[in-house]
């Protein structure tokens, strides 16, 4: 009977954690990457002129976002969380040249791209699949 109760209690907190993990923060099911819209995906081109570690708010690590300077203006590229982005062999700076692929989006107000895909000379940078499921996600089942 014991046991039962320990199994019950950990199934529990497994559930709920799962939850908050996919409502919250970097989960695919966030808020956040709920935004991503295939229907606004478009690609861009430009100059790097800052990367930047910003705070999303209490539930989320930082992210990596880059204000890029294209043809039409600056535009800040939302990139993912900094822990995976700090993980890839691709590193960006600023001055560099960038083709950029991913959903136009309006964040608090302002037109932002949350980046599928960064490419950089021959290196390419994938963040989500066609669907917009981020790879940071990538042990869970995408829907």
């Amino acid at each position: 009977m014991k046991l039962l109760k320990i199994n019950f209690v950990i199934a529990l907190v497994l559930f709920f954690a799962g939850n908050i993990y996919s409502q919250n923060g970097w989960g695919p099911g966030s808020n956040y990457n709920r935004m991503y819209d295939v229907n606004t995906v478009e690609t861009i081109y430009g100059s790097v002129t800052s990367v930047d570690q910003i705070s999303h708010g209490n539930r989320m690590s930082n992210g990596i976002h880059l204000q890029l300077n294209t043809k039409s203006g600056n535009i800040s590229v939302h990139l993912g969380p900094s822990w995976y982005i700090d993980n890839q062999d691709i590193q960006i700076n600023k001055n560099d040249e960038i083709t950029v692929t991913g959903s136009r989006v309006n964040y608090e107000g302002e037109m932002v791209i949350i980046a599928k895909e960064l490419i950089k000379g021959d290196e390419v940078l994938t963040l989500r699949d066609d669907k917009g499921y981020p790879y940071w996600a990538g042990w869970r089942k995408r829907n």
